[in-house]
C-alpha cells in the first residue's frame, strides 16, 4: 500500500468515525487498565459485563487490593482464565499502592513489568490514558494489516512496527481503534463484509466478498 493510500484509508475510516474510543467501559485509568487485562481471550461486551457492579464498587488500586483474590473472582467468573486474571489483578493493585501511591504510571516499560500486562494491554493504556500515539495490535488489527497490505508481518510485533512506521501523523492517536473496529464489525476473519468495506478499493485482498442475497 503506498504512502497515499494509507492516508486515503485512515481519512476513510476517520471520516466515518471522528472520534473512536474503546468499547470497554471505565471511569478512570485503573479501571481501564483492569478492563484491558480482563479483555485477554475475552470479548469487550463479556468484560463489561463481568465489570458493571465491580466497578460501581471498586475505583482504586487499594480498593481492589482490599477486595482480594476470591472478592475479585466472584465478579468475573463469568469471563475465560478468570483464576490467573484474579490473581494478575490483585497483585498488579498491591503493586500500584506500593510503589506508585496508587497511580498508574504513564510509562509502557513499567506497565509491562506489572503483572498480567503484556505489550499490547500497555499500549492501550498509553493510548486510550496518556495520548500516546502507540499501536495495541490484537488478532483483528493483525488480521486487517496483513489482509488489507496497510502492516504486514508475521508476528503481533513485527505489525505494530509497520504501523510506527506507516500511519500518517493526523491519525496516529485513533489509528488502533479504527483497525479493531474495522476488523471487527466489516474485515471479519471469516466472511469479511468487502461490500460495505469503505476501503475496499484500496485493499490487496482479492476474494472480495459480494453483499448477500436477501430473499424476496
Amino acid at each position: 500500500m503506498t504512502k497515499a493510500d494509507t492516508f486515503e484509508f485512515f481519512r476513510r475510516l476517520a471520516e466515518d468515525n471522528p472520534s473512536p474510543q474503546t468499547e470497554l467501559a471505565f471511569s478512570n485509568t485503573f479501571q481501564l487498565l483492569v478492563a484491558v487485562v480482563l479483555s485477554a481471550q475475552s470479548t469487550d461486551v463479556g468484560v463489561n459485563k463481568a465489570t458493571r457492579a465491580l466497578f460501581r464498587d471498586v475505583t482504586t488500586p487499594a480498593q481492589m487490593a482490599a477486595l482480594g483474590v476470591d472478592g475479585l473472582k466472584e465478579h468475573i467468573k463469568t469471563i475465560g482464565l478468570f483464576n490467573g486474571k484474579a490473581k494478575n489483578v490483585i497483585a498488579l493493585s498491591e503493586i500500584l499502592v506500593r510503589d506508585y501511591a496508587g497511580a498508574v504510571p504513564a510509562d509502557r516499560d513499567a506497565l509491562t513489568a506489572l503483572p498480567g500486562v503484556g505489550r499490547k494491554t500497555a499500549n492501550v493504556v498509553m493510548n486510550c490514558a496518556f495520548g500516546a500515539e502507540t499501536f495495541a495490535v490484537d488478532t483483528h488489527i493483525f488480521r486487517v494489516g496483513n489482509r488489507t497490505g496497510l502492516a504486514r508481518g508475521k508476528t503481533p510485533l513485527a505489525v505494530e512496527k509497520q504501523l510506527e512506521k506507516k500511519v500518517p501523523a493526523p491519525f496516529r492517536i485513533g489509528a488502533h481503534h479504527w483497525l479493531i473496529l474495522h476488523g471487527r464489525y466489516i474485515c471479519k476473519a471469516r466472511r469479511p463484509e468487502c461490500w460495505r468495506c469503505p476501503v475496499a478499493d484500496l485493499c490487496v485482498f482479492k476474494a472480495k466478498s459480494s453483499e448477500p442475497v436477501r430473499p424476496g
